[in-house]
């Protein structure tokens, strides 16, 4: 590839794919995961990265030193979005940096020391299949009302929500990630969904835990400002729906219309003609004082 005036153009068709690839899109490629382990870590550390590995797409980076200073130049090499570093030491033991790029710049970061971890291969119970889509489910109060949780909980979601597909049938939602947020800690659940026979058409529904199993403390955090987070979040005027006339959609989805029409005589409704439609005369009052149908009198000379 040949560098013109801060512009690249491919040499090869080969090349001509790699930057078709990596040049922007209305709809971007799934984010991809680097999981790099640094030069000091604990059995720990090493377990639960690779336990997670298994949750995500990745490329993996082993024994990187430089952090974050290198960081940013493999994200470019790899095409990775997302990022995690586990390292330890003696100030911050079991310890795991959670962290997002935006245009392979560093966006957020949340560095989380593990207290507690169950590994996937100490529960023994039958596993969800590869690649399976998760469920996410985030419990707590501080996911909704502190920033910093708020934020943590995109980073997540950005981790393990894995690819975006159109779809998705029944039985395929069996695998269940809970995060929840209590006494200033992070416990991170992973579950089997079994549906079970519950003798009417709605089966019944038991979870049973398959690991990996995390209790987490938040340690230190690095938020983007407000006007890159803004950036960040800004969407193409390609992907941004374009607003009909008269037509809205409730939380559920469901598509309603509204009709504007002129005012109607009813009176001049041009009806089916039938019989039993016809006006009618009324009775017709006799001389006498009866009353007899209009069919049935005869006019008298």
């Amino acid at each position: 590839m040949a560098h013109l005036d801060g512009v690249v153009k491919p040499k090869t068709k080969r090349s001509k794919r790699f930057l078709d690839h990596r040049a922007p899109k209305l709809l971007e490629n799934s984010k991809n995961a680097m999981i790099m382990k640094g030069g000091n870590t604990s059995e720990t550390v090493t377990q639960a990265l690779k336990d997670i590995v298994i949750k995500i797409p990745f490329s993996f980076i082993t024994n990187l030193l430089l952090l974050f200073l290198s960081q940013e130049f493999f994200s470019k090499k790899t095409d990775c979005s997302l990022f995690l570093f586990g390292s330890h030491n003696k100030k911050r033991p079991n310890n795991l940096v959670f962290g997002r790029m935006f245009d392979f710049h560093v966006l957020d970061m949340f560095e989380m020391g593990i207290e507690k971890f169950t590994a996937l291969k100490n529960i023994k119970n039958e596993k969800c299949a590869e690649g399976t889509k998760p469920m996410l489910i985030f419990a707590g109060e501080l996911f909704d009302v502190d920033n910093e949780y708020s934020r943590l909980r995109n980073v997540l979601t950005d981790f393990f929500r894995g690819p975006v597909v159109p779809a998705v049938r029944l039985a395929g939602l069996e695998h269940i990630l809970h995060f929840t947020a209590a006494d200033g800690k992070i416990f991170m659940r992973s579950y089997r969904v079994l549906l079970k026979k519950s003798g009417c058409r709605t089966p019944r529904i038991e979870l049973e835990e398959i690991g990996p199993s995390f209790d987490f403390v938040l340690r230190r955090t690095h938020l983007a400002s407000d006007d890159l987070y803004k950036t960040a979040h800004k969407q193409p005027k390609g992907l941004k729906p374009k607003k009909k006339k008269n037509i809205s959609h409730d939380t559920f989805g469901t598509k309603f219309g509204r009709l504007h029409m002129q005012k109607q005589n009813l009176d001049k409704l041009q009806t089916r003609k039938m019989k039993g439609l016809r006006k009618r005369r009324g009775a017709v009052v006799v001389e006498n004082g009866g009353t007899t149908s209009p069919k049935k009198i005869k006019t008298q000379e």
